[in-house]
């Protein structure tokens, strides 16, 4: 489910929200004036790949190099 930022139109609180598209923005904040919020709009989220497989070079097996020197020469 998607994170939505609101900020509180009373006390100035940003938080999170976990809903679904589907869902109705919220219209409250959970603060003691129970004020107005509106919905912040984010830039979205970074994503960061952590150990090994993520690379080019990890995914590739390493060439033998026995095969590329007798392919190499052929005789008639």
């Amino acid at each position: 489910m998607p994170t939505y930022d609101y900020k509180c139109n009373t006390c100035n609180k940003v938080f999170e929200h976990f809903q679904s598209i589907k869902d109705e923005p919220l219209t409250h904040c959970h603060c003691e004036q129970k004020g107005s919020v509106s919905k912040m709009i984010s830039s979205g989220s970074g994503i960061i790949f952590k150990g090994s497989g993520f690379y080019v070079n990890d995914y590739k097996k390493p060439v033998a190099n026995s095969s590329e020197s007798s392919s190499g020469t052929s005789k008639d």
